[in-house]
């Protein structure tokens, strides 16, 4: 039994394959539900009323949304060219220290000047921590599934020695907290939840979807992420081209928790990256086949289903009932995206497996 490419993937493509894989995870998830003794329609009533029955609980999906769409945009630039960027987890957390970091270089700024300012050092603190990387891979030949993913613990101990050290609030009560951000480095209201941080990450998201399909830059990335010796031939720096799309990424990424730290905290923490938004950001990826086009839709899902499932605990549901919900629907829609493009075919030789270090065909689709 392996995997084979189908010769003409199957009508409907990426939102028939979405809806056909959420219909067979919530008839299973029916089933775990009556099996525990709730009543399915109950439960996922309540879960479309917490995340798209109202404009408050649509402002929840789409501020839930913000950062996975902008960690899942970061591992689909990285992933145009065949790499792995298991880094944004760290790197959201080193964005959201750059943003912390100019908030005290800067408390007494008017807001138009100190929001952009704070946005801009996350961005530069994410990049740096992709950096490294991004070094190691094109001039070294180092696995950058390795590297970027061993950062993400660096990341986390540096905001927890910041926390517990020099940033420490000395009016916390000897609490592990940052003092409180300045008022004016609150991003601005939109409507109930929302704020200006969703309108920035749409920005970027179809900015970059623009940039990568219609100009020289977006054409040079898809030729070499789908052929190195092509690249070659045509005077594409390989090594060039791969350190920036891993420091792009890391600033995508570190842009997400500048956002995460304006918007929606009043104080650096060591949970500014949510409950995984980085490694949320690889499901919203793959999810949309690593094309830039395709996250925005699929983080709004992906949010839905996460609001969604914390809405339901108020049901009596337990946390571990919601959670496999959850992990149903994303499993059964990467599922049938998958077989959307490939089909299970019995007998012959196993295709080769692709070495994740190195670009891969089809990988430059955006």
């Amino acid at each position: 039994m392996r995997l084979a490419r189908r010769a003409t993937p199957l009508r409907g493509g990426q939102p028939r394959a979405f809806a056909v894989g959420l219909i067979v995870a919530l008839l299973l998830g029916a089933v775990l539900l009556i099996a525990s003794g709730f009543n399915p329609l109950e439960v996922y009533g309540k879960m479309f009323d917490t995340s798209l029955g109202s404009l408050a609980a649509i402002s929840k999906t789409l501020t839930r949304a913000v950062p996975l769409g902008l960690a899942g945009l970061a591992v689909a630039v990285a992933g145009s060219m065949g790499l792995w960027n298991i880094g944004a987890e760290g790197q959201i957390i080193a964005g959201a220290i750059g943003a912390a970091w100019m908030a005290r270089l800067g408390p007494d700024l008017p807001g138009p000047v100190l929001i952009p300012l704070m946005l801009l050092a996350g961005v530069v603190g994410g990049a740096l921590l992709a950096f490294g990387p991004g070094i190691a891979r094109s001039r070294l030949g180092v696995n950058e599934i390795i590297t970027t993913l061993m950062l993400n613990e660096v990341a986390l101990r540096a905001v927890r020695y910041l926390l517990n050290g020099p940033w420490k609030d000395p009016d916390g009560n000897n609490f592990p907290m940052a003092p409180r951000l300045p008022e004016q480095s609150e991003l601005p209201p939109l409507f109930e939840r929302a704020n200006v941080g969703l309108v920035i990450a749409v920005a970027v998201v179809a900015l970059f979807g623009i940039f990568a399909s219609r100009s020289a830059w977006g054409f040079e990335l898809r030729v070499a992420g789908s052929s190195a010796k092509a690249a070659e031939y045509v005077g594409i720096s390989l090594r060039r081209k791969i350190l920036t799309v891993l420091v792009l990424s890391g600033g995508i990424a570190g842009l997400a928790g500048g956002l995460e730290l304006a918007g929606s905290t009043e104080r650096l923490n060591e949970n500014i990256a949510g409950p995984g938004f980085g490694f949320a950001g690889i499901i919203v990826a793959a999810l949309a086949l690593m094309r830039p086009s395709g996250v925005a839709a699929v983080a709004v899902a992906f949010g839905a289903v996460q609001v969604g499932g914390i809405g339901i605990r108020t049901t009596g549901v337990p946390g571990s009932i919601a959670n496999v919900l959850q992990a149903l629907i994303l499993l059964g829609a990467l599922t049938a995206a998958v077989l959307s493009s490939y089909e299970v075919v019995r007998g012959g030789r196993a295709a080769p497996v692709a070495d994740a270090s190195a670009p891969v065909d089809g990988a430059a689709a955006v």
